[in-house]
This record gives C-alpha cells, sequence and structure tokens, in this order.
C-alpha cells in the first residue's frame, strides 16, 4: 500500500527545512509511521497505549478525514527512516474575533537519543508556520513549569493559568 501524508505539503515551512541538521526531514504524518517509531516517540512525553497498527490507522484515517483542523508533523532521520521528533496543532474554530482561528499546539515531543539538535524548536517554529498558513490569529500551547523557558525562546509568552479537570476512568469512553 502506498503512503499517505496526513496533510497537503505546502503548509511545511521550507525555512524549517533549511535550518534541520543533514539528513533529517520535515513532514506531515505519514500513513506508515507506526513502523517508523510515532507512538515510540510520544512516550517521552506521557503514556501512549499499546496501539495495534489497526488502532493507529483508524486514528491516522480520522485526521486524515479532518486534516483542516488537525496537523501532525514530524521529523525522520533519513539515514534510519525512522520519527525522531513530532508535534501537533489543530485549529479550534470560534465566535470570538468574527469567527477567528485559534492553533492549539499539542504533542511535542523528541526523541531521548536526539535532544540537543534544537529538533523541538524545529517542530514548534513549523507548527507555528502552520497555524499563520491556515489564519489563526494565536497560536497557543500548555506546558508543564520546567518548559517555560524553552517556550519563551521560540517566541510565546506566559499569559493565563491552565486548568484541568480528568474525567474518572470509568466515564471517559466516547
Amino acid at each position: 500500500m502506498s503512503e499517505i501524508s496526513l496533510f497537503e505539503s505546502h503548509l511545511l515551512c521550507p525555512q524549517v527545512q533549511s535550518l534541520l541538521p543533514a539528513g533529517y526531514t520535515l513532514r506531515a504524518l505519514r500513513s506508515n509511521d507506526y513502523e517508523r517509531g510515532f507512538l515510540d516517540v510520544l512516550t517521552v512525553l506521557t503514556e501512549v497505549g499499546g496501539h495495534t497498527k489497526q488502532e493507529f490507522t483508524e486514528q491516522f484515517n480520522y485526521l486524515k478525514k479532518h486534516n483542516h483542523e488537525y496537523h501532525t508533523i514530524t521529523i525522520t532521520e533519513d539515514a534510519k527512516d525512522q520519527v525522531v521528533a513530532v508535534g501537533t496543532i489543530f485549529v479550534e474554530r470560534k465566535f470570538v474575533h468574527k469567527n477567528g482561528l485559534v492553533g492549539h499546539i499539542e504533542d511535542i515531543a523528541v526523541n531521548s537519543n536526539q535532544q540537543g539538535k534544537k529538533l523541538g524548536l524545529r517542530i514548534i517554529q513549523a507548527l507555528k508556520f502552520i497555524g499563520a498558513q491556515r489564519g489563526c490569529y494565536k497560536v497557543i500551547l500548555d506546558c508543564s513549569e520546567k518548559n517555560v523557558p524553552f517556550y519563551e525562546k521560540c517566541g510565546f509568552k506566559q499569559k493565563e493559568i491552565e486548568m484541568a479537570w480528568y474525567v474518572p476512568q470509568d466515564k471517559a469512553r466516547l
């Protein structure tokens, strides 16, 4: 089966690609990235769960169907054909700001063996570019206190306070 990209490549920032180390490629998530370790990279961030290939494919197909909202990107190490960094921006439609759009950055992760190469910075830059291309009036994210300095270097400013309510496990089903 041929590979499918989550979204069109024109949303990717050529400048970010040019700033990557030699042998690394910025691209949209692809349908075969399950085998390339996409989910393994996310484990440096949080619990991912034991996805089967079918479960990954079902989620990919949902995101592809809604690719005007969901933009997951990867950086791959070409020589190993492995995903080494990931991130997502999803676009929320608002009534405020005259039906404005807000980009939400989520799930930024870099393989622990690849840290120190500015791959996280490049993922953030690429996601901000996608947000601008999609017409978002702002791009926001939540992060832990220890990551604030990193995101400030990426051009973000602290604003407001994040709050969370976790649904009890017995009720957390769609």
